[in-house]
């Protein structure tokens, strides 16, 4: 079995809510005020929003700490190990991304037992941190050399604020990402958080691939367009849509989360 089917053994089409951590110490948006505790409060309430609301798995990732940086601190790696320790889910399955340090992210799901991870793994783009060369390799052989081979890794293949240095498409992207860098699922994103892919994008990538190979929507997945994406899509993975007034910084909002699991379990 796949290690995504590991993962969803029952689930169809899996539905992957975001927890968005506040921004963490030393980053210029966090709350010195509220400190660490104030982080963990926060997500906690989210989360037992998200699973009051029958969501499949839910990712916690530092989405507030902007301006974004390709190598973390330790400081953030202990602080997100902790604010995961104290939120995750004791009933479902639960992952973990840092935007965007995979070897960052990978020490945080080692410590915290995570299953799975997020990041972008492959290629070289031009981004709003800069140069950005990511490095599967090393990131694989760091899981074998803890002991974490069941550790799934979604390979984003469009990443959010970044464009591909070369000329590939995303599809032949997915391909090469699978075939030579193992990545277990794909994800297909948009421009900016919270904003969508064409829906002829996720197709050709689901077209691309073996049918073994997950494909899943990473940003812009909304009530109103769930059902076009899920048509390609294997599942989906959703943030900001679920937040007070559709604003990615905000709090889960209860019924935004209610109609879009209604609509995204009735596609």
């Amino acid at each position: 079995m796949s290690r995504f089917r590991s993962i969803f053994p029952k689930a169809a089409k899996p539905l992957i809510a975001m927890a968005h951590v506040p921004p963490l110490p030393g980053t210029p948006l966090f709350d010195s005020a509220a400190g660490v505790t104030g982080l963990i409060d926060h997500v906690k309430r989210d989360v037992e929003v998200l699973r009051e609301g029958g969501f499949d798995a839910i990712l916690f990732c530092n989405e507030g700490d902007r301006p974004y940086q390709l190598h973390a601190g330790l400081e953030a790696s202990a602080v997100m190990s902790r604010v995961v320790t104290e939120c995750r889910p004791d009933d479902r399955p639960y992952g973990v991304d840092f935007l965007w340090d995979a070897q960052c992210a990978l020490a945080i799901a080692v410590a915290t037992d995570a299953v799975f991870l997020r990041e972008v793994v492959t290629g070289l783009w031009e981004s709003d941190m800069g140069l950005w060369a990511p490095d599967a390799a090393t990131l694989l052989r760091n899981r074998r050399a803890f002991g974490r081979d069941d550790l799934a890794v979604f390979a984003n293949v469009t990443p959010e604020f970044a464009s591909s240095v070369g000329g590939r498409s995303p599809a032949a992207m997915a391909r090469s990402t699978v075939v030579s860098s193992l990545a277990d699922v794909i994800l297909v994103s948009g421009p900016m958080a919270g904003s969508e892919p064409e829906v002829s994008t996720v197709a050709d990538v689901r077209e691309a691939l073996d049918p073994e190979v997950p494909v899943l929507l990473n940003t812009g997945a909304k009530a109103e367009t769930i059902q076009s994406y899920l048509k390609y899509a294997d599942g989906c993975i959703v943030g900001s849509d679920l937040k007070r007034d559709g604003y990615t910084w905000n709090e889960v909002d209860p019924e935004r989360v209610k109609r879009f699991v209604d609509a995204a379990r009735s596609a």
